[in-house]
């Protein structure tokens, strides 16, 4: 599972170091690398176009996971740096940024915008898998998300616009329904079909969100 990034405008970016003269950059070294959002040679073009701006950029460095404790070991090592900066420029996704902002008293900004939780298909392919509802029916719908998998998120059926297995938002996607259906079939199962789903209750999953484990 992987955290599905794009890099912002740079004129959003430009926008919110508006102020700020002294840049240093982390970026990471498992999704965002993967995403090519926030690796080495992305944190390396962002130095370029930050100098081209005229900001001083103080370092900059690729931790390995930037959303887990390796980032605290790694802010202490580019200390010095770190404290030459007015502000840090974070290449990955919220998760990261909100690692970073705990350990530094100064600006953290965002250079990246988080657009879901996915799995690779193929190398540089992704595609969303769950949408963190709080109320998962996968087991009704044979493996398959009906929220992530259907473009409408339908979750008793097919709407009337799929034609010969595909969605009619997207001809070359498969229908989500046509993949439970099939999937039910060879499992003997779709009896499942005709139970009903109730709507959404997003009072279950209330923000921001927090679990304890005893």
């Amino acid at each position: 599972m992987k955290s599905i990034t794009k890099q912002k405008p740079f004129d959003e970016i430009e926008q919110q170091l508006e102020g700020l003269d002294r840049v240093y950059i982390i970026g990471c070294g498992t999704c965002a690398t993967m995403t090519k959002t926030g690796g080495r040679e992305e944190v390396l073009d962002m130095k370029d176009r930050l100098q081209e701006l005229g900001k001083m950029v103080t370092g900059w460095t690729v931790i390995p996971t930037a959303c887990d404790d390796m980032t605290e070991v790694a802010l202490t090592e580019n200390g010095g740096d770190i404290q030459s900066a007015n502000s840090i420029l974070v290449m990955s996704c919220a998760l990261g940024v909100h690692k970073v902002n705990s350990y530094i008293d100064k600006p953290v900004i965002p250079a990246l915008d988080t657009l879901f939780i996915g799995m690779e298909d193929e190398p540089g392919c992704f595609h969303e898998v769950c949408a963190q509802c709080g109320q998962c029916v996968l087991g009704q719908t044979a493996g398959i998300c009906p929220l992530t998998a259907c473009h409408k998120g339908l979750l008793n059926g097919p709407c009337g616009g799929t034609n010969d297995g595909k969605c009619e938002v997207d001809r070359e996607k498969d229908c989500a329904w046509t993949l439970i259906y099939q999937r039910l079939e060879a499992q003997g199962r779709l009896n499942l079909m005709r139970k009903y789903q109730p709507p959404k209750n997003y009072q279950v999953t209330p923000s921001p969100r927090s679990i304890k484990v005893a």
